[in-house]
């Protein structure tokens, strides 16, 4: 004898489970969906019709009663629920309606997922993302300053020199090649022709004047006879009288500090910055560059310094570019003819360093800033954005109102007491010269 109510069949009891009790599995498994079940209806006091009676002596037994068949239509009006939720879990929808079921804004059935609040709202987006982009920019740009503001190395100290001309207009930079052989190993030093001499000597020397009427890259040549201040030795501490020798004597004596005193007393321009770069030093920056590119009118071999190169444009790496500025011999004017060729390729290096393809390429840029930060001396004063600008004012040098010049000479071959030859001064032009660059003028001198 079937124990379940009219209507029901053993298809409800595969579902369900067996007793009385039964519920599907996904209802136990997530109780927070289950619906509650309705209160079950109460029973009259007394026995009515569609009851039957208990079992008698005759042994039958009582008719069960009729609960009527499982009506949807009913169950959807809210007139029976039997406690089963399918599990399911809906988006949201419009508010509820009849049976509790939820109905989007626009009439579906139970259970449809209501439309988008709206479509992606792209511009703020584009907003928020370029506002992360900048952010992040500056702090690497900062971090960058910063970091290459650290590895400067602030040796020279300008605030020491003695009886110093007033500051005219604009800002002169003095730039010092040395033949410094620091952090040269002995092959490097066989393969740069630069010899094992102790210590170290100016190997080139040109002031960088720049301001309203553009730059002035002016070359003093190493032998220039000019007169040394009175000083005290480092070393020794003793003291020297003013006397009469070429430029490179007074780096030799007193190192940077003399320099800059000994040109600053002998031109009246006064010196704002210092910046020396050595053999070594000079060698890493090129090829940290990856090269740089020059054009050359004719051959050159030059077997001291070791420069030997054909004629038109070439890839120069730090090696042969050390050879190409230090090459000299195969000049008509020996010294000033290696000058032009220091202007020329400084010109080219500044030009390739401030680049796009260099400052926008961080495997290039931080390369060249490390490799030329370790080895460049500066003054005490000097702040990264003024070597930045240094380097600007140089790139500038060539075009609009730049000017490459040397100072004016009377003689290049000037005999001297006990210096052998030296370069002599033409007097009243250079005079005019330094006078049109402390004032900030156009310079209109020649020195042809």
């Amino acid at each position: 004898m079937s124990n379940w109510a009219d209507g029901r069949t053993d298809d409800r009891q595969d579902r369900y489970g067996n007793g009385a009790n039964a519920e599907p599995e996904g209802a136990r498994a997530m109780p927070q969906i289950r619906r509650t079940a309705p209160p079950p209806p109460r029973r009259p006091a007394g026995p009515g019709p569609g009851y039957g009676h208990a079992q008698g002596a005759g042994g039958g037994h009582g008719r069960v009663p009729d609960q009527g068949g499982y009506d949807d239509a009913a169950h959807a009006a809210g007139g029976h629920d039997d406690g089963y939720n399918t599990g399911q879990v809906y988006g949201r929808g419009g508010p509820a309606g009849p049976g509790g079921h939820r109905h989007g804004p626009t009439g579906g059935g139970p259970g449809r997922r209501g439309p988008r609040t709206g479509a992606p709202d792209w511009r703020k987006r584009i907003k928020i993302g370029g506002i992360a982009f900048v952010v992040a920019l500056l702090t690497v740009s900062v971090g960058t300053y910063f970091w290459a503001d650290s590895k400067m190395r602030r040796e020279v100290d300008l605030g020491q020199l003695k009886d110093r001309p007033a500051a005219g207009e604009g800002t002169n930079y003095l730039i010092v090649g040395s033949d410094s052989r620091e952090g040269l190993s002995d092959s490097d030093k066989k393969e740069l022709h630069t010899g094992s001499a102790d210590g170290k000597r100016t190997d080139s020397m040109m002031i960088v004047h720049t301001g309203d009427n553009g730059t002035t890259m002016l070359s003093l040549p190493r032998d220039s006879y000019v007169t040394i201040p009175a000083f005290k030795g480092k070393e020794s501490g003793k003291s020297f009288p003013a006397a009469t020798h070429k430029l490179n004597q007074a780096y030799a004596d007193g190192g940077p500090e003399l320099l800059a005193q000994t040109i600053e007393f002998n031109t009246g321009l006064r010196i704002d910055h210092y910046a020396e770069i050595g053999f070594g030093g000079f060698r890493n920056l090129v090829d940290a560059l990856g090269g740089v590119e020059m054009c050359l009118d004719k051959p050159l071999k030059d077997r001291d310094s070791g420069a030997d190169f054909k004629a038109g444009c070439q890839e120069l790496s730090g090696a042969q570019s050390l050879a190409f500025v230090r090459q000299r011999h195969q000049e008509a004017d020996q010294d000033l003819g290696r000058m032009r060729n220091q202007q020329k390729f400084l010109n080219t290096l500044a030009n390739q360093a401030a680049s796009p393809s260099t400052i926008l390429n961080p495997f290039r840029l931080y390369p060249v800033i490390g490799s030329g930060l370790d080895t460049l001396i500066v003054d005490k004063d000097m702040e990264l954005w003024d070597l930045t600008s240094m380097f600007w004012a140089m790139k500038g040098a060539t075009g609009g109102d730049g000017k490459q010049m040397t100072v004016p000479i009377a003689s290049a071959n000037f005999p001297t007491r006990s210096d052998g030859v030296a370069v002599k001064w033409d007097t009243a032009k250079a005079k005019q010269l330094f006078d049109q660059l402390k004032k900030d003028e156009k310079v209109t001198v020649s020195d042809k």
